[in-house]
C-alpha cells in the first residue's frame, strides 16, 4: 500500500455495499459513514429517538443493562448465570430423586445404595457448579452455599422412611 503525500498510510476498506473505502484512518472512515447516513435520512424515525434506551428486563442492573439486554438478545449469558442454570438442573435432578422414593413402597437395600451413590456424586456435581457459581458472580448476593453430603444422605434417608 502506497504512502499518501503527507505520510500517513491510508485504510482501504469495502462497505456493507461492496463499494471500496479509502481514508487516512478508521476514525475519519466511520465519521463519513454516520455523515453519509444521517444525510441519506438513515437515522430519521428510529424507535426511541431522542430518548433513553428501554431497560425493561433488569431494573437494578444499572448502566450494565444495555450489555445484558444485547447479551440476552444474543441469546448468550454470563458464565455465572449458565452455572446458576446448571446448579438448578442438578437440583431438580435431586429433587426428583427424593420426590420418588417420598411417593413409593420403601425402596430395597439394592435400591437405597444405588441412589445414596447417585446423591453422592449429584451434591459433588452441585458443589462444583456453586463453587463456579460463586467465582464468577459479580457480587456476594448471587452465591450459593454448598450442599453438606450428610445432610442431603439425611434427607434421602427420611424421605424413603415416609
Amino acid at each position: 500500500m502506497p504512502d499518501a503525500p503527507d505520510n500517513k498510510r491510508q485504510v482501504h476498506r469495502r462497505d456493507a455495499d461492496g463499494r471500496m473505502q479509502v481514508g487516512p484512518d478508521w476514525e475519519t472512515l466511520i465519521e463519513r459513514q454516520i455523515r453519509e447516513a444521517l444525510q441519506e435520512g438513515q437515522f430519521e424515525n428510529l424507535p426511541y429517538q431522542g430518548e433513553p434506551l428501554p431497560n425493561d428486563d433488569n431494573p437494578y442492573a444499572g448502566e450494565m443493562g444495555i450489555a445484558f439486554r444485547m447479551l440476552k438478545n444474543a441469546g448468550v449469558a454470563p458464565p455465572w448465570i449458565e452455572a446458576d442454570k446448571e446448579v438448578r438442573d442438578l437440583l431438580a435432578r435431586r429433587d426428583a430423586i427424593l420426590a420418588r422414593v417420598a411417593a413409593g413402597p420403601e425402596p430395597t437395600a439394592f435400591e437405597r445404595r444405588r441412589d445414596r451413590v447417585v446423591l453422592q456424586d449429584l451434591v459433588a456435581d452441585i458443589n462444583g457448579s456453586i463453587a463456579r457459581v460463586n467465582a464468577e458472580a459479580p457480587t456476594d448476593r448471587q452465591h450459593r452455599r454448598p450442599l453438606s453430603l450428610p445432610d442431603e444422605l439425611a434427607g434421602y434417608d427420611e424421605a424413603s422412611r415416609r
